[in-house]
C-alpha cells in the first residue's frame, strides 16, 4: 500500500515521502514473545516493507533476514500494556502514589463540575455502538488526531461494518465521558484473544484542563479488569499517558526494510539526518525548560 515516510514534528507533518511498503505489525503477544515476523513477498512495485513493534533485540537479526535491503529504524519505544489478571485492587497499588493521587483528583473535579456526578456511558452491542459512533465521531472532529494526523475515529463503510461484526460477537467496547452534560472525551477498543487494544481515543479540547482522556482511561480499566481478559494493549508509539498507566512495556522499534536502491539510499539518509536534527531540537527544549510551548506549536 501507498505509505508516507513522514519528516514529523509532534502532530505537525512538514513534508512526506510516497513509498509503496508491505505493512508488517506485530501483535503484542508477539512483541512480548519475542518472535520475528515472517516477511511476505514484495510485489515488483513495492518498495520494501515496514516492521512496527519489533522486539529491540530481534533489530540485527530482522535486518539479515531482510537480504541485503536496506535496514532503517525509525522509531524506538516501549509498547506498554496492562496485565489485567492482576485485578483492580492490585493495580491500582501498583501504580505511583503520585498518579494514584492526581487521577483521584482529577475525577473528583470532574464530577463537581457534572453536579457531583461521574458521568461515564459504555457500550457494546451494534445498537449501542451506533450510537456511541454518533457522539464520539463529532468528538473526534475536533481533536489534533484528526485535525493533523488524520488519525481520528473513522466513519468509512468498511469502519462501520468492522465495527457492527466485533460488535455482535461482544469483541469490541466504546467508552464515553460527559462532562456537565457535553461529550468530552471517547475510547474504542477492540478484543482479540483476550487483549483489548487502544485503538482510538481523543477528548475535546475545550474540556483540557479537566483532564478527561485521563479519567475516563481509569474507569474503562476499571470496566476491563472485570472483563475477564488479559492485556490491555497500548499499541505502538510512547508517550505520558502510556507510561502512566501501564504495568509492563516491550522495548520496540519500528523499521523499514527498503530495496537497495539509490533512491531509497536517499530516502533514508534524508529521514536520518531530519530525526537527529528533530532529537537535538528536543533535548534542547527540555534544557531550557520550553516544553509546554514546544507542545502546543507541535499540535
Amino acid at each position: 500500500m501507498p505509505l508516507p515516510l513522514r519528516f514529523q514534528l509532534g502532530a505537525r507533518t512538514l513534508a512526506s515521502i510516497q513509498r509503496q511498503l508491505v505493512r508488517v505489525p506485530l501483535s503484542l503477544d508477539e512483541a512480548i514473545e519475542g518472535r520475528l515476523p515472517q516477511l511476505p513477498p514484495l510485489d515488483r512495485a513495492a518498495h520494501g516493507y515496514q516492521i512496527t513493534s519489533l522486539p529491540e533485540d530481534r533489530r540485527d537479526a530482522m535486518a539479515l533476514a531482510g537480504g541485503g535491503m536496506i535496514a532503517f529504524v525509525r522509531q524506538h519505544y516501549t509498547r506498554h500494556y496492562v496485565d489485567l489478571t492482576i485485578g483492580h485492587d492490585a493495580y491500582l497499588k501498583a501504580l505511583s502514589s503520585n498518579t494514584r493521587s492526581g487521577l483521584g483528583r482529577k475525577a473528583r473535579k470532574v464530577t463537581a463540575v457534572s453536579g457531583g456526578e461521574l458521568d461515564i456511558r459504555r457500550f457494546r452491542t451494534p445498537d449501542e455502538m451506533t450510537a456511541f459512533h454518533d457522539v464520539a465521531r463529532r468528538i473526534s472532529l475536533r481533536t489534533y488526531q484528526e485535525r493533523l494526523l488524520g488519525e481520528g475515529l473513522p466513519d468509512d463503510p468498511d469502519f462501520l461494518r468492522t465495527m457492527y461484526r466485533l460488535a455482535a460477537a461482544d469483541s469490541v467496547r466504546g467508552w464515553l465521558l460527559y462532562i456537565a452534560g457535553e461529550p468530552a472525551a471517547y475510547l474504542y477498543c477492540t478484543i482479540d484473544s483476550g487483549t483489548a487494544r487502544y485503538d482510538h481515543v481523543g477528548h475535546d479540547p475545550a474540556f483540557s484542563d479537566l483532564s478527561p482522556g485521563g479519567v475516563l482511561q481509569m474507569e474503562a480499566l476499571r470496566d476491563l479488569f472485570g472483563a475477564a481478559l488479559k492485556r490491555f494493549d497500548f499499541t505502538e508509539g510512547d508517550g505520558q499517558h502510556k507510561r502512566q498507566f501501564a504495568t509492563h512495556g516491550v522495548p520496540c522499534i519500528d523499521m523499514l526494510l527498503l530495496r537497495a536502491s539509490l533512491a531509497n539510499r536517499l530516502t533514508t539518509m534524508a529521514l536520518g539526518g531530519f530525526d537527529r536534527a528533530a532529537g537535538f531540537g528536543k533535548k534542547a527544549t527540555a534544557k531550557l525548560g520550553l516544553e509546554k510551548l514546544a507542545k502546543k506549536v507541535r499540535r
